[in-house]
């Protein structure tokens, strides 16, 4: 079976809209900033495949091996009709599941949401050829805006892997999750994964490779805004910083500015003195307790909790209450 056209609730002008209220906003903040979603053209989506691969980082490997354990639990229990994944990208995580419910022989439909359109057609076509059995049906979109757009019906059950719920601040998690909730029926589930607190000597070379991987990854973001806004930022001269920050439990990717700088962008010249930071990421890291109160907070009961081996990555397994 052949992959459904796309659903498409993201024009590329919208990207660029919001593009541009996301630079005009950030930049003329302090301190400055920028959101993480504009790393993902395609040379920082293969950066981003690059640093999965990295030794420093475990997140990938470590989620992987809960979802390789677990799968056939997560089928079990849930009995989904339908598998919907939001910020999908390879969706190459996803196959574990889509195997294990293929054994169990209940799933009729798979929903990959991701605001790429380019990166969705391709992976849909190959999770269809994959699955020929599955109905494939891919939407556009952004999974902070479009979640009243989710197939209904059926059993469903949503992904929502690679702790990428740690890269939205708490008052936007919980904005999401209540969103989230309000999109699903009782007795629909969640399936989240997010980056277990530990120590920082593990985390923060996870977010600073000694290959340098990271650190062009994170600029990326500037040669983004340079192509698609006319921008003239010099990558070159800024430095990838990444820091820990205790208190909040969270890591920070920043650009330093390494000398004086000005930089035209839209209507702005928006200058940079010596040293100072462009925050580009927050990686928020998790204890269980919080992400279970976090998520009965938006009405979800979590049944089920697995990490890794080494304790360095947790998956929660929640329903719909």
């Amino acid at each position: 079976m052949s992959a459904e056209p796309l659903e498409i609730h993201l024009e590329e002008q919208d990207l660029g809209r919001s593009l541009r209220e996301d630079v005009r906003a950030g930049l003329t903040a302090t301190p400055k900033w920028l959101p993480p979603k504009w790393f993902y053209d395609a040379r920082g989506s293969a950066l981003f495949e690059e640093i999965t691969r990295l030794p420093e980082y475990y997140p990938t490997r470590a989620e992987r091996a809960v979802l390789a354990a677990h799968a056939d639990d997560i089928a079990a229990v849930t009995g989904a009709k339908t598998l919907i994944e939001l910020g999908s990208g390879s969706s190459e995580k996803t196959r574990l599941l889509l195997d294990a419910f293929t054994r169990h022989g209940d799933l009729g439909t798979f929903v990959p949401l991701d605001v790429s359109v380019s990166a969705l057609r391709q992976s849909t076509a190959q999770i269809a050829a994959a699955y020929p059995g599955l109905r494939v049906r891919g939407i556009v979109g952004d999974f902070t805006r479009h979640l009243d757009r989710l197939p209904t019906g059926g059993r469903r059950l949503v992904l929502f892997l690679g702790g990428t719920i740690g890269n939205l601040l708490p008052a936007e998690r919980a904005e999401f999750l209540t969103a989230m909730r309000a999109a699903l029926e009782c007795g629909d589930w969640l399936l989240i994964g997010t980056d277990l607190v530990k120590d920082p000597s593990v985390i923060v070379p996870a977010y600073d490779d000694a290959a340098g991987v990271t650190a062009e990854f994170n600029r990326n973001v500037l040669r983004v805004i340079n192509r698609e806004l006319g921008a003239d930022f010099d990558p070159a001269a800024f430095r990838h910083v990444a820091v820990w920050d205790p208190q909040r439990e969270w890591i920070e990717m920043r650009l330093r500015a390494e000398h004086p700088a000005r930089v035209h962008v839209l209507d702005l010249e928006v200058g940079f003195a010596a040293g100072e930071e462009l925050r580009t990421e927050v990686s928020a890291k998790f204890r269980p307790e919080g992400i279970a109160r976090e998520l009965a907070a938006a009405g979800f009961v979590r049944q089920e909790f697995w990490t890794d081996p080494d304790g360095l990555f947790g998956v929660s397994l929640a329903r719909a209450d």
